[in-house]
């Protein structure tokens, strides 16, 4: 699974920004990190449109075709396919 360039574009633009690739074999995880912005991120899935809002800015990726879950938790975006 391809990490959505949206999320690699916003990870080069802001030091804040962290992205970590996991493969378990059978599993591949993308995990984003959003920094300490003291907002926590918040999701929303449009058809094939993630829309994540982290205080007063906004990243939309589209969400790749492999991926089973998309969901944020603990402050953390995951990716899973």
């Amino acid at each position: 699974m391809e990490t959505p360039p949206e999320l690699e574009a916003a990870a080069g633009d802001s030091d804040d920004v962290s992205i970590t690739t996991r493969d378990y074999g059978d599993e591949q995880e993308i995990a984003v990190d959003f920094g300490r912005t003291g907002e926590k991120p918040s999701l929303d899935v449009v058809d094939e449109t993630a829309i994540v809002v982290v205080g007063d800015q906004q990243f939309e990726f589209g969400v790749p075709a492999d991926a089973s879950e998309v969901t944020v938790n603990d402050g953390i975006l995951t990716i899973r396919n």
